[in-house]
C-alpha cells in the first residue's frame, strides 16, 4: 500500500508543482496586489483596500468591454455549437470522404490565434472591400470599422477556428449512440429531424455540456484574435475584457486596478461557468 501511495505522489508531483507555481501562487499574489497601489515597478506597496475595485467598477471602458464580451460570448456559444454539431452530423454519415472532411474541418484549429487574426483581417479589409466595390455592396466596405460588423467578424473567426474542435467532441458522442435506436426509429417511420430531436440530441447531452463550457470560457478569455483583428477599435468599441485588463496594466501602468479587474473577471467567469455546468448536468440526469 505504501509503495502504491509513493508511486501515486511520484507521478502527481511534477504536475502538482507546476500547477502551484504557474496557477495557484500567481492567483493568490494577484488577489493580494488588487488591494494595493502596486504599479508593477516599485517593490514598496501600500494597502488601499477596495479602492481599486471601486475604480474598476466606475471605469466606463471596463463596463463597455464587459457588455461587448457578453454579446460576443452569447453569439459564439450559439454559432460554434450549431456549426460543430452540424459538421459532426455531416462527417458521421456513411461516406468515403469522412476522414478527409474531418481533417479539413479540424485544420483551422491548428493555426495560432494571432496568425488567424491577421489572415482574416486581410480578408475583411482587402477581399471584402474588393468584392463590395465590384458588386456595389456597400455593407462589405469598412467591415472592421464598425462595432457591429467588428463583432460579427470576431464571431466568424472564432467559429472558423473552433468549430472543427467541437466537431471532434460531438463525433465521439454520436458514434456511441447504439445504431439499433436509429434503425428502430426508421422502421417506425421517423423522419431524419425526428431522429435528431428525439434520439440524437438527448443522447449527446454530455457533449453539449463540455462544448458549451469550452466555448463559454474561451470566448470570455479571448485576447489574441481580438488584438490582431481589430485591436479593440474603432474607439475601443470592440475591446474585450482581456484586452481591457491588459491595457490597464501595461498601457496605463495601473497594475492594482488591472488586478482588481482580473479578480472580478475571474469571479464572473467562474460563476457563469459553474452555473452553466450545473444546469447542463441537471438536464443530462433528467434526460
Amino acid at each position: 500500500m505504501k509503495k502504491k501511495n509513493m508511486s501515486f505522489w511520484f507521478f502527481l508531483a511534477p504536475i502538482l508543482i507546476a500547477y502551484i507555481l504557474v496557477q495557484l501562487i500567481p492567483l493568490i499574489t494577484g488577489i493580494y496586489y488588487s488591494f494595493t497601489d502596486w504599479n508593477g515597478i516599485t517593490s514598496n506597496v501600500t494597502w488601499v483596500g477596495l479602492k481599486n475595485y471601486v475604480t474598476a467598477l466606475k471605469d466606463t471602458t471596463f463596463t463597455s468591454s464587459f457588455i461587448f464580451t457578453v454579446k460576443f460570448t452569447i453569439l459564439s456559444i450559439i454559432v460554434l455549437n450549431c456549426f460543430g454539431f452540424g459538421l459532426a452530423l455531416l462527417v458521421t454519415r456513411k461516406s468515403k470522404l469522412n476522414n478527409f472532411l474531418r481533417t479539413i474541418f479540424f485544420m483551422p484549429n491548428l493555426i495560432g490565434g494571432l496568425i488567424l487574426g491577421f489572415i482574416w483581417q486581410f480578408i475583411f479589409i482587402q477581399v471584402f472591400s474588393a468584392i463590395g466595390s465590384a458588386t456595389h455592396q456597400h455593407w462589405l466596405l469598412g467591415w472592421l470599422s464598425d462595432s457591429k460588423t467588428g463583432l460579427a467578424g470576431l464571431v466568424i473567426i472564432m467559429a472558423w477556428q473552433m468549430s472543427g474542435y467541437l466537431m471532434v467532441i460531438y463525433i465521439s458522442s454520436l458514434e456511441n449512440i447504439p445504431p439499433e435506436l436509429n434503425e428502430a426509429a426508421e422502421i417506425d417511420g421517423a423522419s431524419p429531424w425526428q431522429k435528431i430531436k428525439n434520439i440524437t440530441i438527448p443522447l449527446v447531452r454530455p457533449a453539449f455540456t463540455v462544448s458549451i463550457f469550452l466555448t463559454l470560457s474561451n470566448s470570455f478569455k479571448l485576447y489574441d484574435q481580438n488584438l490582431s483583428l481589430t485591436a479593440g477599435g474603432p474607439a475601443n468599441s470592440t475591446e474585450m475584457l482581456a484586452m481591457n485588463i491588459y491595457n490597464t496594466a501595461f498601457q496605463f501602468n495601473l497594475m492594482g486596478v488591472a488586478q482588481a479587474k482580473a479578480v472580478i473577471f475571474f469571479l464572473v467567469v467562474g460563476a457563469i461557468s459553474l452555473t452553466q455546468v450545473y444546469f447542463s448536468k441537471k438536464g443530462e440526469v433528467e434526460a
